[in-house]
Formats: C-alpha cells, structure tokens, sequence
C-alpha cells in the first residue's frame, strides 16, 4: 500500500498520509461544496487500511476552517479512524487549534465525544509579521 496525497488548494485542505513517517496530516482549509468528490477517496484509501497496518498512527488535524458540509465528511473521516481502531490499530489524533480560535478547539471537543478514540489538543499560537 502507497501512502496518499492530495495538494492543498485556496478551498481543500492538504492530504498528507505518510505510511512511511506513521503520521496523516490533513490540514488547510475545507470550504467547497463538493466534498463527496474529494473526502470519498480518503475514506476508501482509509478503508482499505483495514487489516494492512500494525504499527501506531498520529492523525494530525491542522484545519484553519471548514464549512458545515465539510464537518460531516471530517466526522466520516473520525468514524473510519475509530473503526480501524476498533480492529486493532493503534491511532492518536492530534487537534491543532490556535490561541485565538476558541471554535476550533470546541468542534475539537466536540468530535472527541463522538468517537472512540484518543484525542490530544495541541495549542498553536500564529506568529505575526513585524511591521
């Protein structure tokens, strides 16, 4: 099995899943409206993780922002990773929020009562330019 990557772009996030390094990244933003079309082959490359992996997995999330219909699909995301889980592999999320984005650590929150898996919340501060 390859490891799978999806360039970021102004509106989808980067998909950076790193069978080498043990880490999957998704990080940037997710505010399009087609979702099915770009979160439907993660789910399926997920999927066929399935039985493949036996080694420990940190799933970074690094979102600036996503919309509503994007929630869903990250919750798809989450409910395939506690699936794998629940067959045996060992996976850790880590939920990257920033200092100034109370919402983004609640949505963090939120998804971690809904699945079973460990979440650890990383506070992350954005450096500004001098000026």
């Amino acid at each position: 099995m390859e490891s799978f990557y999806i360039k970021a772009t102004e509106t989808t996030p980067e998909i950076n899943f790193d069978l080498g390094k043990n880490v999957f990244s998704i990080k940037g933003k997710s505010v399009f409206l087609h979702v099915d079309e770009f979160y439907d082959p993660i789910l399926e490359w997920l999927r066929n993780l399935d039985g493949k992996l036996n080694r420990p997995i940190t799933v970074v999330f690094d979102l600036e922002y996503f919309n509503i219909i994007s929630s869903k699909r990250i919750l798809f995301v989450l409910y395939t990773l506690n699936e794998l889980r629940n067959n045996g592999l060992d996976i850790q999320v880590s939920w990257n929020f920033s200092l100034e984005d109370d919402d983004m650590k609640e949505v963090g929150e939120d998804y971690a009562c809904m699945v079973n898996l460990p979440f650890n919340f990383v506070c992350k501060t954005i450096e500004h330019e001098a000026i």
